[in-house]
């Protein structure tokens, strides 16, 4: 979203003082028009981003600038403050939402204020969650966090961060959905070893989760397999009949495009990895 796109004149100078950190503006904003805070913008083509508040603009997810400013922690807290009085309706919506776009937002981790933001949204009561959010877009420091706040301890959540010990307790009470979750973050993470304990306690090579589950569920693990460019997290997974044939719902593509997409990419050590995927693949068909 670009700020001319922002038809409400009031609303794009309050984006465009987040944009800049000019909390002196934004307060001025605020003090003078409050209800500011409580009101979503007419934004209907957004996405995961559609008809967003003022609040969700902190975490720069979808990524309008690929930079925050300096002193966002300080705006986002302003911009908390007067939601907590003047929208009190959203604010837990508000807040628990904007949390999830900081977790799995990649410009608050670069640049250095993932955790800060957190605390802020977490003290202001939102739920910290299980943390896939954040492990399906690389944040484990993110996860790590939000366990440490007191978010539940998934199966997948105990495999992604290596809390091996806890493992076997989970699998214990996994449910089909709980081992096809751990499946697919297992695949991403190219973790084989888990990979073959997950298939030897029954889960499904070939699920495909669903939104609810907050991780990738537009592909299958074997996808996300040749994404973390482990051939043999590919390997085991394949031997387990995983489906070659199977697409992306996405952009349709099947585990060898993905491998030979993701060889344009990357530094020379990944361009090999994805090239010995891709002989695999073509040497299964």
């Amino acid at each position: 979203m670009q700020n001319t796109e922002i038809k409400n004149e009031l609303f794009r100078q309050a984006v465009e003082a987040i944009d800049h950190g000019d909390v002196v503006l934004l307060e001025r904003l605020l003090n003078m028009n409050p209800h500011i805070v409580g009101t979503r913008l007419d934004y209907p083509a957004g996405g995961y981003f559609r008809d967003p508040y003022l609040l969700w603009f902190v975490a720069d997810n979808p990524i309008r600038h690929e930079r925050l400013p300096a002193n966002i922690v300080e705006i986002a807290s302003l911009l908390i403050h007067f939601a907590r009085q003047y929208a009190d309706e959203s604010f837990t919506f508000q807040t628990g939402y904007a949390l999830g776009l900081v977790v799995t937002g990649r410009i608050p981790r670069e640049c250095g204020v993932q955790i800060e933001l957190m605390d802020l949204l977490l003290d202001a009561g939102a739920a910290p969650g299980n943390g896939h959010g954040a492990l399906a877009h690389g944040n484990t420091d993110a996860a790590k966090h939000l366990l440490k706040r007191g978010g539940e301890l998934t199966l997948a959540t105990a495999i992604c961060l290596d809390i091996m010990d806890e493992v076997p307790r989970l699998l214990e009470t996994a449910s089909s959905k709980d081992l096809e979750i751990a499946l697919v973050a297992a695949a991403f993470y190219g973790k084989a070893d888990m990979l073959k304990l997950l298939i030897a306690s029954g889960a499904n090579v070939n699920a495909y989760l669903d939104a609810s589950s907050g991780f990738h569920h537009h592909a299958s693990a074997l996808h996300q397999a040749v994404f973390s460019a482990s051939l043999d997290a590919v390997k085991i997974l394949v031997n387990a009949g995983a489906d070659l044939s199977a697409r992306d719902r996405i952009y349709g593509g099947i585990p060898l495009g993905w491998a030979q997409h993701m060889q344009k990419e990357g530094n020379e050590l990944d361009k090999s990895r994805y090239a010995a995927i891709e002989a695999f693949l073509v040497s299964c068909k």
